[in-house]
């Protein structure tokens, strides 16, 4: 999950200070993400994929066949 979110995040040329300040965290605490000291929160995840305009399924590295709940 850590490397496709600093690939994605590299992807588009933004820093750390650019995403936080974008999505409202600070770099710090990105940063802290980023080297697996802390665990991102699911809002944080969340606002990274509107950001980025990715799918959270993608983030975390599910499979695209996965049954969704009816």
């Amino acid at each position: 999950m850590l490397k496709r979110m600093i690939d994605e995040r590299n992807d588009h040329d933004e820093s750390q200070r650019d995403l936080a300040k974008a999505i409202g965290y600070h770099h710090v605490q990105i940063a802290r993400y980023e080297k697996g000291i802390n665990s991102p929160p699911i809002d944080y995840i969340i606002k990274f994929c509107e950001h980025y305009g990715v799918s959270a399924d993608y983030i975390l590295g599910l499979p695209k066949n996965m049954n969704w709940p009816r």
